[in-house]
């Protein structure tokens, strides 16, 4: 359990997560159990707050291109198009990237709430794509 040094009455004492969410909420002093209303909703928000999941579909040109979380490698592009379900992403802030060899790269963030979101990606390519005879 994690603690924190508090100054007491002259005396350095620990205080647990819970009395510092106790003092936090002005409802108690020590370690022991918050049960006014208002305790018992900002448990309901950090609970909330922390299962925040989300499902984001992708649709990529080129379709093969791979797909990466908070700098992780996920797979390709088609793995997250729909079907039964998109790349699972967990709560809070994160970084999708998707790169393919010869295009330039494709960043943004994203943050999950409870729901199923979608997007779409066209890479450009490095070098200008040229037309008629060389």
């Amino acid at each position: 359990m994690a603690s924190v040094m508090m100054a007491r009455g002259g005396r350095l004492g620990r205080l647990g997560v819970m009395g510092l969410a106790g003092l936090w909420l002005g409802c108690a002093s020590g370690p022991e159990q918050v049960d006014s209303p208002a305790a018992e909703r900002a448990r309901e928000m950090l609970r909330a707050v922390k299962s925040r999941r989300g499902n984001l579909l992708l649709q990529c040109e080129p379709s093969d291109a791979e797909v990466y979380l908070d700098g992780v490698v996920q797979g390709v592009c088609t793995d997250f198009g729909g079907g039964p379900s998109g790349l699972q992403v967990g709560g809070g802030l994160h970084r999708i990237d998707v790169k393919k060899d010869g295009y330039w790269p494709y960043t943004t963030y994203y943050e999950p709430s409870n729901a199923r979101a979608g997007l779409t990606i066209r890479l450009k390519p490095m070098e200008p794509e040229r037309g008629g005879t060389p």
